[in-house]
């Protein structure tokens, strides 16, 4: 039986990750510092012997040595994500995704573990000039998240160049299903069932972006991985179409079953300082190992929609 860790896997995406791996028969290690992350995302694996459950933080580069024993494969997905509060502390992403990387490769080289799959972002592309975006695209970063997890590409490339560590990398548009708290999708829901007369919307409602579901964004991590033999392996995550926030907002009003809602815009082309107001990623090469998402946009974000619904 091979044995993964899974770096946040107690969050959003990772929890779906744990799934799948132990639907597939693999023993599976989770270390998670529970900022983002929930207890009950795992609580359906409570009783499965092959789960294994650590409160740490990979800044702690003994616990994180200590979980990477014994292990196959490390599936990196446990980072901070805070785009805005990145403008306020800028060294939380360098601290949080640069140095707990750095910890893990280490603790990779030391225990003789030597495949890192990373969950890295479209954000590593800042605002493209090039569209779609294909992986060789060189950019100008727009935001201290994009840098650092550009920068654990780096760093990691460089360790399979004086070690025996292959490396997978799956650059994500915006992941939404079950389990997704933070994002668009959620802010408009809560704000909704707080007033279902008017909505605020960051920016002006046109920024466009693919929505990728999490169950489709597993199945290409776990396809990619197993079909690409690289030592670097670096694979775009969307699909052949964008949304519109606008778009998105339709959406959220027709599962709630509301009318007449004004919108109210705060204007300007992107949401935030850092939001990229249109991405649009080449997915061609993962297609090439025969992934095809099975669910839409628009379904995907219906679901999550319901699911917010559900569990709020």
């Amino acid at each position: 039986m091979k044995t993964a860790l899974v770096t946040g896997g107690a969050g959003f995406i990772g929890s779906h990750l744990v799934d799948r791996l132990i639907d597939d028969g693999w023993r599976v290690k989770v270390i998670d510092n529970m900022t983002c992350g929930r207890t009950d995302n795992l609580a359906h694996h409570r009783k499965n012997k092959n789960l294994q459950f650590v409160q740490g933080d990979l800044t702690d580069a003994v616990s994180v040595s200590k979980m990477v024993q014994d292990c196959n494969t490390v599936f990196h997905l446990a980072a901070h994500a805070n785009i805005r509060r990145s403008m306020e502390d800028h060294k939380v992403d360098l601290q949080n995704n640069l140095i707990g990387t750095i910890n893990i490769l280490d603790a990779m080289m030391a225990n003789g573990v030597n495949d890192l799959v990373f969950a890295s972002t479209s954000a590593v592309y800042g605002e493209a000039t090039v569209k779609p975006t294909p992986e060789s695209y060189a950019p100008l970063q727009t935001s201290l998240y994009g840098a650092s997890k550009l920068a654990c590409e780096a760093y990691t490339e460089a360790y399979t160049q004086f070690s025996p560590i292959n490396f997978w990398a799956f650059r994500f548009s915006n992941v939404i299903g079950e389990r997704c708290r933070r994002g668009v999708i959620w802010d408009f829901v809560h704000k909704l069932m707080a007033n279902p007369k008017e909505l605020e919307m960051l920016g002006d409602g046109k920024q466009s972006k693919e929505y990728l579901y999490v169950k489709d964004c597993v199945d290409a991590i776990m396809l990619g991985y197993e079909k690409a033999s690289e030592r670097v392996n670096i694979f775009n995550l969307g699909l052949d179409t964008q949304t519109t926030v606008d778009g998105v907002a339709d959406i959220v009003i027709k599962e709630m079953k509301l009318s007449k809602v004004k919108r109210k815009y705060t204007g300007g082309p992107r949401g935030w300082i850092g939001d990229n107001p249109l991405v649009i990623l080449d997915n061609s090469k993962i297609k090439k190992t025969g992934w095809k998402p099975k669910c839409a946009s628009e379904e995907a974000i219906s679901r999550t929609v319901r699911w917010t619904l559900e569990n709020s």
